[in-house]
């Protein structure tokens, strides 16, 4: 978990402060300055192409576009005529109907000669008004139905998916989701009506277990089509209650014991607080930088699956021995580990954290950061077991470890930064 932040340096100003009274207001500073709650903003619609490679005049490109034409007969075959003059193929079209004109959205293949100034001109010209266009790949060639079905699917077998499909569902937005009473203490988010608000760039929807999701995308208003999809997705995820995945992995120790690694939820609440009485303050000092009685007060937050993802180890008579969050944090990927005392150095702290990592690459994080002393060793050890690139900041013994993710899916892996 992160210590305090201060507003005007950021991540690299943390600091400790002395005494029980000084941790629990470092506590309470994090949680307080949690506030994004949705995985990082990220270009999930779409997908540019590499800037540092211009296609050639015989290559085709890919291009995202959309423009509101008026809503009269012979409109968008005027448009569909413009761009067939330039060779340009539609390869698929969507239109969101509004109360003054018709958006349409088209996924356009185009010569790489082509520029987009130029193509936009086009559109202009044969009656397109407020032009947007992005590149696309092949990922963008799956029908609109499919895609939101399979976004459906995935929502519907993990509530944790929710803010994922949403964003993916409408292309490159920042979500945040505000509980209806915040953990750390304060006053809640404005109550929205029922069915939602709709606002240029921003939908503001009801949280399913209670607060506000907010949608933002400031490059381009959302149209009513859009915000009916994202409400019919929410409506999904509340109608199917809380739920976690039921896959589970049986691991066997070096020592011959078998563990058992699987999704947690709000429905092991009360394990984690037994783990908790059966760690010493020194371990829940480790993960939780406060005094030992206030870390139960966060665990329904943590279990959420609206705000991150855990992972638990439980052994074979059933009792939860380890637990892994993965916990959106604004704009970035916080991971933390919580190992009971007896069941350390045995490397279930690394293999949670790896899959901790590989399940951020999936969601299209860049990087994750772990917070921690400088003494924790055994945390270091587990970051730099990762395989991946580290960068370290550290300030009156906190420690805070960045490691930056592969581009793809999967983790790659590659040579250490050395440590400080």
């Amino acid at each position: 978990m992160s210590d305090v932040t201060t507003e005007e340096q950021g991540r690299g100003g943390h600091r400790r402060r002395g005494g029980a009274a000084g941790l629990a207001s470092v506590f309470q500073t994090w949680w307080s300055r949690r506030h994004g709650h949705a995985p990082p903003a990220g270009d999930t619609g779409a997908r540019p192409l590499p800037t540092e490679r211009q296609a050639g005049p015989d290559e085709s490109v890919l291009w995202r576009m959309r423009t509101t034409v008026k809503d009269e007969p012979g409109s968008l075959a005027a448009l569909c005529m413009a761009l067939a003059g330039q060779r340009v193929d539609i390869l698929s079209l969507q239109t969101h109907p509004l109360a003054e004109g018709t958006v349409d959205e088209f996924l356009l293949r185009a010569p790489g000669g082509l520029m987009a100034s130029e193509l936009t001109q086009v559109v202009a010209r044969a009656g397109g008004a407020d032009t947007w266009m992005e590149r696309a790949d092949a990922h963008d060639l799956v029908d609109a139905p499919t895609r939101v079905l399979g976004l459906a699917a995935r929502t519907a077998l993990d509530a944790a998916e929710l803010p994922l499909a949403l964003r993916q569902l409408l292309g490159r937005c920042t979500i945040r989701q505000l509980p209806a009473t915040p953990v750390g203490g304060g006053r809640g988010p404005e109550a929205v009506p029922l069915d939602g608000v709709l606002e240029d760039t921003v939908m503001r929807l009801r949280a399913p277990e209670g607060g506000v999701i907010t949608v933002e995308r400031p490059y381009l208003p959302f149209t009513p089509t859009e915000f009916a999809r994202a409400r019919a997705l929410v409506e999904l995820d509340a109608r199917l209650g809380p739920r976690v995945p039921r896959g589970r992995d049986v691991l066997t120790l070096p020592e011959g014991n078998e563990i058992t690694v699987r999704r947690a939820g709000p429905g092991d609440l009360e394990a984690a607080r037994e783990m908790h009485e059966r760690c010493s303050s020194r371990t829940l000092s480790m993960r939780y930088h406060g005094p030992v009685g206030d870390a139960d007060r966060y665990l329904n937050h943590l279990l959420s699956p609206r705000f991150g993802r855990t992972l638990a180890v439980q052994t074979a008579s059933g009792r939860v021995v380890g637990l892994g969050h993965l916990l959106w944090d604004g704009d970035e990927t916080e991971v933390a580990l919580l190992v009971e005392d007896k069941w350390q150095r045995r490397g279930i702290g690394a293999e949670l954290l790896e899959r901790l990592v590989a399940m951020a690459a999936e969601a299209g994080c860049e990087s994750v950061y772990a917070v921690t002393q400088a003494s924790n060793t055994g945390m270091v050890a587990a970051m730099r077991g990762l395989g991946l690139p580290l960068d370290y900041q550290i300030e009156e013994g906190t420690l805070v470890i960045t490691a930056r993710l592969g581009v793809d899916a999967g983790l790659v892996r590659v040579t250490n930064a050395e440590a400080p």
